[in-house]
């Protein structure tokens, strides 16, 4: 069963707010899922090329948090919720607008 609505492509490209474009954008790339692999660093990359242009940081997914990550994705894909992703990239994006991230060691 699909839960992606008939115009989901043309909400995305409807959509005036980056932040709602970029989380959107972010999720549809990996709900669709057209590659073998690559496909989430590919859906990351598409997300900062939507949010930077619109002034935003660059936002990464710490390795740390990859759990709470999918988690949120799952969310959205399995039970049509995409609020606890867009919750997860919002509080990701304040933050590290704060200051960068620590380096790995």
């Amino acid at each position: 069963m699909c839960l992606l609505p008939k115009n989901a492509f043309g909400l995305l490209e409807a959509e005036s707010e980056p932040q709602v474009r970029a989380v959107l954008g972010h999720f549809l790339f990996v709900y669709v899922h057209p590659y073998m692999d690559g496909n989430g660093r590919l859906a990351r990359f598409l997300m900062n090329l939507m949010l930077v242009p619109a002034g935003y940081v660059w936002t990464v997914i710490p390795v740390e948090r990859r759990n709470e990550y999918m988690n949120a994705l799952e969310q959205a894909s399995s039970f049509a919720n995409i609020a606890p992703f867009a919750s997860f990239i919002a509080e990701l994006a304040k933050t590290q607008a704060k200051g960068p991230l620590p380096r790995p060691r």
